[in-house]
């Protein structure tokens, strides 16, 4: 016990203040508490041990850093998304990310149905893009300009081609990235914002980049933000952090575009159910409860 309040009183309120992102309070903690135990007999590094063994096995078996929960406002029973958000990252998705990564599962029509586009935007966006269709009379494919019901192609002709031009790496779909990592958009956003400089004795092959909230801690993706990589029509500013916020909604929105009409479908049947609910509980204890309790007699 001596030697944890050591390593706190040794992390002042000025070192936390200064430490990198990715390398807070605990992280420190814990060089800190490595260091005094290195000078400890091995007697007092065992109790240690197994005083610290029901609290932080967890974080000796994980690879990387959890994800920090965010509290994103949409994360409500009746809130919904962002919409200025929503349309930011899609901004920065499609100015960043789709060098490299798809949503195969997006079609334009989704930004329209959505309505945080005009259709007359949208149109223009689907138009700017060449979409293969076919066969044609003559059983030749053919390309033509982009319309509401495509969906959005990807960067890449085929998962070979994507894989040759990312050093044997396959950038993964974005679609459903979301629904498919442990910490949905609070992973999303912490990795776009976790990458540093790898510690001491973290040894990363080449091609790879530090990043504490993968699993491993090595990734193949560069860092894809730096501040000012986008300008915002609404005058937002370009942060690397309010980027990774404005892609995060725009992925959590692209992998269920249904979020909010969803909520609001559910919120009409909990009114339509409790509705009938308060009718049949009527029905039952002022109309039909009489004609139950009801006593019959026959003489005869």
């Amino acid at each position: 016990s001596t030697v944890l309040r050591l390593c706190w009183r040794t992390l002042d309120v000025g070192e936390q203040r200064r430490a990198p992102f990715g390398q807070g309070v605990e992280a420190m903690f814990f060089r800190e508490l490595g260091r005094r135990l290195a000078r400890q007999v091995p007697a007092e590094r065992a109790l240690l041990a197994v005083a610290l063994g029901g609290t932080s096995t967890v974080l000796c078996n994980e690879d990387h850093i959890p994800s920090v929960e965010m509290h994103w406002s949409h994360h409500g029973a009746l809130s919904a998304f962002d919409a200025k958000s929503v349309r930011r990252g899609f901004q920065v998705y499609k100015e960043v990310c789709s060098t490299c990564h798809s949503v195969n599962r997006l079609a334009f029509r989704n930004l329209v149905e959505y309505g945080a586009w005009s259709e007359e935007e949208v149109k223009a966006m689907a138009e700017e893009v060449d979409i293969v269709d076919g066969p044609n009379d003559e059983g030749e494919m053919f390309e033509r300009p982009g319309k509401l019901s495509d969906y959005m192609p990807g960067p890449y002709a085929n998962d070979e081609a994507a894989r040759a031009a990312n050093n044997g790496a396959l950038p993964p779909d974005l679609s459903l990235i979301v629904k498919a990592r442990h910490g949905g958009v609070d992973y999303i956003f912490n990795l776009l914002n976790g990458y540093c400089e790898a510690p001491a004795g973290k040894v990363l092959l080449p091609g790879l980049y530090y990043n504490p909230y993968f699993p491993g801690g090595a990734i193949g993706m560069p860092a894809p933000l730096m501040d000012e990589a986008v300008e915002s029509p609404d005058g937002t500013p370009a942060t690397i952090s309010q980027m990774a916020k404005d892609v995060a909604i725009f992925l959590a929105w692209a992998a269920e575009p249904e979020h909010d009409e969803r909520k609001r479908a559910g919120f009409r049947w909990l009114l339509a159910l409790s509705l009938a609910a308060l009718v049949a509980g009527f029905t039952k204890r002022f109309r039909w409860a009489p004609l139950k309790a009801r006593k019959i007699s026959y003489h005869f």
